[in-house]
C-alpha cells in the first residue's frame, strides 16, 4: 500500500483545474538513526541555542534572524520581514510554461515527487495535461511552497503519472567550465580505446537496483542485532591497502593486465 501523501492540491493549466496528491519519489526511512545520549547516565542529550559569549540558554522567542555586514555586526531581519518576500504558501500547482524536456541539464534537478490525480473526477483533466506534454516533448514550469521555501518545480510526464521535480536555486549550481576548461582536449591513442572499449564491454551488465545497496546499513543492523543477542561486535574488517600511484606505469600495460584478468573473472 502506497504511504499516505505528504501534499494535496491542485493542478492547474489556465482554466483546466484538477486535485492532485503528491509524495516524495525517495526515501530515508529505511535508514539507521541513533540518538546521542549520556554515556554515564543512559539519558538521551538534548540540544539548545545559547548566548556566544555569556553561554546562557537563549529563549525561542528571543531567537531572531541576522545577516552578517561586518566582525560581530549584523542586519537584523524579523520573521513578518521574512514572511513578507515569499511566496503565498498555496496549494495549487499553476504551470506557467513550458520548455523543451531536454533542455534542463541534469545539474539543476533536485528531488523527485510522484504527482498522481486524487480523485476520480480530475484523471480526465490530468492525464490530457500529462499526455499533450508527451506529445509536445515539454515539461511544464512552476512555483510552489515545498519543505517552507519557495521553489521553482518542473513537471515531467512519466508513465501514467508526472514526476514534479524541485529545480535548484541559480546560485546553487556551479559553472562546469571553471573546472573542466583545463583538462586537456587531445586526441586519444586509437590502440588505448580499443583497449578501454573492450574493459568496458567486459564490465557492462543491466541494470539492477542491487548495484547501489548500502553495505554500511547492513553491517550496523548486524552489529544491532547482535548487540541485542548479548553477542560481543564484530572486528573492524582490515582495508585493503591502496594502490600506489606514484610509480610511472605503461598504461597500455596496465589495460592489458586489466583484460586478461576480467578474462579469468569470467571464465570462473
Amino acid at each position: 500500500m502506497p504511504p499516505r501523501s505528504f501534499w494535496k492540491g491542485y493542478l492547474k493549466l489556465s482554466l483546466v483545474t484538477c486535485p492532485v496528491t503528491m509524495m516524495p519519489a525517495t526515501t530515508e526511512n529505511e535508514k539507521v538513526r541513533f540518538h546521542t545520549l549520556n554515556q554515564k547516565t543512559g539519558n538521551r542529550v538534548i540540544s539548545q541555542y545559547v548566548d556566544g559569549e555569556t553561554g546562557k540558554p537563549v529563549d525561542e522567542d528571543d531567537e531572531v534572524k541576522g545577516y552578517p555586514r561586518g566582525e560581530d555586526d549584523y542586519v537584523l531581519l524579523e520573521d513578518e520581514e521574512l514572511e513578507a518576500v515569499a511566496l503565498e504558501s498555496t496549494r495549487t500547482i499553476d504551470i506557467d510554461e513550458f520548455v523543451p524536456s531536454d533542455s534542463i541539464e541534469w545539474i539543476w534537478y533536485d528531488k523527485p515527487h510522484y504527482l498522481m490525480p486524487n480523485a476520480a473526477v480530475g484523471e480526465e483533466a490530468f492525464s490530457v495535461i500529462r499526455d499533450a506534454m508527451v506529445s509536445t516533448s515539454t515539461v511544464g514550469i512552476s512555483r510552489l511552497v515545498l519543505y517552507r521555501r519557495e521553489r521553482a518545480v518542473m513537471l515531467e510526464p512519466r508513465g501514467k503519472g508526472i514526476v514534479v521535480w524541485t529545480l535548484r536555486y541559480g546560485d546553487e549550481v556551479r559553472d562546469e567550465e571553471d573546472y573542466f576548461a583545463s583538462v586537456g582536449g587531445g586526441k586519444v591513442d586509437p590502440a588505448l580505446m580499443k583497449l578501454v572499449t573492450k574493459l568496458i564491454e567486459e564490465r557492462t551488465s543491466s541494470w539492477d537496483p542491487a548495484m547501489v545497496e548500502d553495505p554500511v546499513q547492513q553491517k550496523l543492523l548486524d552489529i544491532i542485532a547482535a548487540k541485542k543477542k548479548g553477542r560481543k561486535r564484530p572486528t573492524k574488517a582490515k582495508a585493503e591497502p591502496e594502490a600506489r600511484t606514484d610509480n610511472v606505469i605503461s598504461i597500455m600495460d596496465a589495460l592489458k593486465k586489466s583484460i586478461a584478468a576480467e578474462g579469468k573473472t569470467k571464465r570462473k
